[in-house]
């Protein structure tokens, strides 16, 4: 998964939420299990991050 906006004018939740999947800046990319948690996760912040299956 890929960061794509900023974090900067957003929740404390959602910066909280990036940060715990290894995003802390635009571009940022990381690699997640597919499971239940991260795709909580992800659900929180779907409009700022791109998510692609490997």
């Amino acid at each position: 998964m890929k960061l794509t906006k900023s974090l900067i004018g957003r929740s404390k939740n959602q910066i909280a939420t990036a940060q715990s999947l290894g995003l802390k800046k635009v571009g940022d990319v990381t690699v997640q299990p597919d499971n239940t948690a991260t795709n909580g996760k992800i659900n929180k912040i779907s409009h700022m991050v791109e998510v692609t299956k490997a």
